[in-house]
């Protein structure tokens, strides 16, 4: 993926934004993937954060689903509730190549919005609960801040409870 798609999403996200008067705010930082690492620079608890991961769940045999699975930072998505969710054989993560065509953007910066008709996003409510929503804008440098209230209406994700405990 080059350099100029990543400036792709990000401009995409900005827009998405402006035209829809949502109030943002962007935060520069030094380049962090990582949710723990990311938060700290940023100043944020990682409850506060929105990690987001590209998962594979398969239906059944000829069905294969792309999902954008966003969860509080300090917790981990529940494969087996993604697989009831969706009544499926198999969950578990995609890999990179996927992940990045799919998110338009690299690891660590993978937005919790699609750009993808075949990337489906389920946030879990705790996430949509955030009064100030962190995740990293499609770049591993400059992060957002949007309430959870706009994010969900922004995203329109399907919202389920798929996240496991804390990370230990």
């Amino acid at each position: 993926m080059s350099e100029h798609d990543h400036h792709d999403t990000y401009d995409r996200l900005i827009t998405l934004l402006d035209s829809s008067s949502v109030d943002y705010q962007l935060i520069d930082h030094e380049p962090e993937g990582n949710t723990e690492a990311v938060s700290a620079l940023r100043g944020n608890p990682e409850s506060a954060a929105a990690k987001c991961i590209v998962l594979r769940v398969k239906v059944d045999r000829k069905t294969t689903r792309n999902i954008l699975a966003v969860v509080p930072g300090d917790r981990r998505v529940d494969l087996d509730a993604v697989k009831t969710l969706y009544s499926a054989r198999y969950a578990g993560f995609s890999d990179a190549a996927t992940a990045e065509r799919l998110a338009r953007s690299v690891p660590g910066t993978v937005l919790p919005f699609s750009f993808d008709a075949d990337l489906e996003v389920v946030a879990d409510p705790d996430v949509v609960a955030q009064p100030r929503l962190y995740f990293n804008a499609a770049r591993l440098d400059r992060s957002l801040v949007v309430s959870g209230a706009d994010y969900e209406r922004l995203a329109a994700p399907r919202v389920e409870r798929i996240a496991g405990p804390a990370v230990g």
